[in-house]
């Protein structure tokens, strides 16, 4: 069976979490602007948040604690933090390269949808050598009207590469992120990355580790072998 014969013919990868293991140092980077601004958060206050797009990331928390704050210029600061760390901190996940390449060698499509910002998707794919560049799409927050757990970043991903929704697999690391697969209309592989796998049991497929997903997991149509649950 070739690609073009099978049920899926491209992935859609989120970035932070599945890709990259950022989240600590976005995590380190809002605390310090929160510091900034005289109010002490903790890492834990973020993390309802995690998936959703740094607008939420950032207000979601200034809610928690009813401190005021001008969100664009919040994340502008944020961001500062983040890029000084990225160039000695940011690293792909174990396996994550190989399986983006592994997807291109087989002839699937593949995209970035990430509700993050363009200026930290750029950042930390070129930091892991996936640049912008290299993809069939890459889609950030900023270019739809809702990020996750809306479908909005995924069908625009989906469009970018001429693909309908039900030809493609999600790979995510988030319950927001699978809702946002599934409201899609998009099978969804799960990573257990970023939080425990009995919250991620709406995916199609969980694994432990990006290390761990195998293209029958992503496209099962081209391979008998069982898809489930490690």
């Amino acid at each position: 069976m070739t690609i073009s014969d099978s049920l899926v013919q491209a992935i859609i990868f989120d970035m932070d979490g599945v890709l990259t293991d950022s989240e600590a140092l976005i995590n380190a980077a809002a605390v310090a602007m929160f510091r900034e601004l005289g109010l002490e958060v903790r890492p834990e206050d973020f993390t309802p948040f995690i998936g959703t797009g740094e607008n939420r990331y950032l207000g979601g928390v200034a809610e928690k604690y009813r401190f005021p704050i001008a969100i664009a210029s919040a994340k502008k600061r944020t961001y500062e933090h983040y890029l000084r760390l990225v160039p000695r901190q940011l690293r792909a996940f174990p396996g994550a390269r190989e399986l983006v390449l592994s997807c291109r060698r087989v002839g699937l499509k593949t995209a970035v949808a990430s509700s993050a910002d363009s200026v930290k998707v750029h950042a930390n794919l070129h930091q892991i050598g996936l640049p912008p560049d290299s993809w069939d799409a890459v889609i950030s927050g900023e270019m739809v009207e809702h990020r996750k757990p809306a479908p909005d970043l995924f069908l625009s991903a989906a469009r970018r590469m001429g693909v309908t929704p039900e030809r493609c697999t999600v790979v995510e690391d988030t319950a927001h992120g699978i809702q946002a697969a599934r409201a899609a209309g998009m099978r969804c592989v799960a990573v257990a990355q970023t939080f425990p796998a009995e919250t991620l049991t709406d995916a199609d497929v969980v694994r432990t580790a990006i290390s761990e997903v195998g293209i029958a997991d992503l496209t099962p149509t081209l391979s008998p072998t069982p898809i489930g649950f490690l």
